[in-house]
């Protein structure tokens, strides 16, 4: 049967939280009209990551070089979809979301898009300001998170995949991409508001609120330091 889209998962030492998502993935799956495939980027882990998604019926490719901008694209290169969904492996995604994120694809009005933000776990209030602020920014500029960003597979080439430039921040610049290549044609680009994607907050617990705000700071005063592995330990470390 041919496939209509593919939803990729790039993971690194997931074997924690794993299951569960490819799980919810899998119902959100079975509820689409459109037949899919569910594929796992394992990022040279060392843990049970790889058994753990083939036990749960997924596709396994192998990404050597910890990168996951390089773990999207190895998914990407053995998608069959013509649509291509990219979920975090600590991301819960409901059958509503996304059935609207395929919707926007089949209606030819969508170039690709993503959704607002929700996570797991209670917060502080410095981090529901910064989430919130995110979201707004998400839907009034049109960037995707990057827990879930999904696109055509033409338009995806086009852009030619994440960026393997930099270690963060990759779904900003494919969400730049996308766009462009949109607005040729009058394709948007659609960030979906309700229902949110359900992501961890589990570097809430595992980083202290200062050295997540020097992070954020340095970032946002130094961009360019995302080409960098070292500057952007709050994605590739665990405590």
């Amino acid at each position: 049967m041919p496939v209509d889209y593919s939803i990729i998962v790039p993971a690194y030492n997931e074997e924690a939280l794993l299951a569960e998502t490819l799980g919810q993935l899998k119902v959100a799956m079975a509820a689409q009209a459109l037949q899919g495939e569910l594929i796992v980027a394992d990022n040279n882990s060392t843990d049970r990551t790889a058994e753990i998604a083939r036990a749960n019926g997924a596709q396994v490719v192998f990404e050597p070089i910890n990168q996951i901008s390089r773990a999207r694209n190895a998914g990407a290169r053995v998608a069959q979809g013509r649509y291509l969904v990219f979920v975090d492996a600590d991301t819960q995604i409901a059958p509503a979301l996304l059935g609207k994120a395929l919707d926007n694809l089949e209606s030819g009005h969508c170039v690709g898009g993503g959704a607002v933000v929700v996570l797991d776990s209670g917060m502080h209030v410095g981090a529901r300001l910064v989430l919130r602020c995110w979201n707004w920014l998400s839907v009034q500029m049109s960037l995707a998170a990057g827990c879930f960003i999904y696109c055509r597979r033409d338009d995806f080439e086009r852009c030619g995949g994440f960026s393997e430039q930099v270690y963060a921040s990759e779904e900003i610049w494919l969400s730049r991409c996308l766009k462009r290549a949109g607005r040729k044609d009058g394709r948007l680009f659609c960030v979906i508001g309700a229902p949110g994607a359900l992501s961890s907050g589990r570097k809430l617990h595992w980083y202290g609120h200062g050295a997540q705000l020097a992070l954020l700071l340095v970032l946002l005063l130094f961009p360019f330091l995302v080409r960098y592995k070292r500057f952007c330990g709050f994605w590739y470390q665990r405590p």
